[in-house]
């Protein structure tokens, strides 16, 4: 499984590149700091394969990301199981992200 940098994702979303950036954390966290990304908690992702939410992906690239980047990782594992497999995981997940850009 692949890993992407906040850098790495700064100059994807700075080149308006085509993927989809999913926030695995709770509502509550991403109501009080957010980079913009899909919100699909990770005790949601698995119900969300299930009712369809990522059939129209495709081959398209999935970045996730949470508060540190565990719990995206185990999204990551949740998706790959299920065959959807272009997936990066954010190193340092939002933490990272305010250290580096606000």
């Amino acid at each position: 499984m692949k890993d992407i940098t906040v850098q790495e994702l700064k100059t994807k979303l700075d080149n308006k590149e085509d993927f989809i950036l999913i926030d695995v954390r709770e509502p509550d966290e991403y109501a009080q700091y957010n980079i913009g990304a899909k919100l699909i908690p990770l005790g949601s992702i698995e119900q969300a394969i299930q009712n369809g939410g990522f059939d129209d992906v495709g081959d398209k690239e999935i970045i996730l990301h949470c508060r540190s980047g565990k719990r995206s990782k185990t999204a990551q594992h949740i998706l790959k199981t299920a065959g959807i497999t272009n997936t990066k995981n954010l190193t340092g997940g939002v933490i990272a992200w305010a250290e580096n850009f606000g």
